[in-house]
């Protein structure tokens, strides 16, 4: 799961106390963001296994701090914590939480089984990866009809809202095909994470262009 992770955010965003789509963005992919961080730093790993899936070649062997079920909870409780004080509102941190605890929950769906409820076996994943007629359709439904839901639920300020929103919409598909369809890694090297995580900066900073410039209808 890839794009499919900002669903939740793009949904949230229309709630009347939730914190604005460039946070929900941050929240929906912190558990990744957290995770490359962290393989930078040589605490978590990963390698590079063709065959592993047939859609992802990554063998994502060694992520307790980020994705075990108990560490996204905590990763969750922190940026609800930080968000709620930030916005003075408990609700905003509920619901910026709840986005970044589904980013395990949409992961369970296609990982192999990699995911821990605590950082030991078992490991669990229902390996949608392994079957694209489900794992392809599936995505881009679930953001496509989250960028609807957000569309019909918002009203844009401006001819740039509406265009922010398009380019947002087409950003997402691009890097995704890129995703499915390019080249796979020769090799994991620094470069791999640091390409993540400047992919999510990317949709971050849209999201924020995004939401200054449209408005949550009544």
């Amino acid at each position: 799961m890839f794009i499919g992770h900002y669903a939740p955010a793009l949904i949230a965003a229309t709630l009347p106390r939730a914190p604005r789509l460039g946070t929900l963005f941050v929240a929906a992919q912190l558990v990744d963001i957290g995770f490359f961080a962290l393989v930078l730093a040589d605490v978590e790993h990963l390698r590079l296994e063709p065959g592993i899936t047939a859609m992802n070649p990554l063998d994502l062997y060694h992520m307790p701090w980020t994705h075990s079920l108990i560490g996204t909870l905590a990763w969750a409780a922190g940026f609800a914590l930080i968000v709620g004080r930030v916005a003075r509102d408990r609700a905003a941190g509920l619901i910026a939480g709840t986005v970044v605890l589904s980013h395990w929950l949409l992961d369970l769906l296609v990982h192999a089984p990699d995911l821990t409820l605590w950082g030991a076996p078992p490991r669990l994943g229902l390996g949608l990866w392994n079957h694209p007629a489900i794992a392809i359709p599936l995505e881009l439904g679930l953001t496509l009809g989250a960028l609807l839901w957000y569309a019909h639920r918002t009203a844009a300020l401006s001819l740039g809202g509406k265009r922010l929103l398009v380019a947002l919409a087409a950003v997402l598909l691009a890097v995704q095909l890129l995703n499915w369809f390019g080249p796979p890694p020769a090799e994991v090297a620094v470069a791999l994470p640091l390409t993540a995580l400047a992919a999510y900066l990317l949709f971050a900073a849209l999201a924020w262009g995004v939401a200054r410039n449209r408005t949550r209808k009544p």
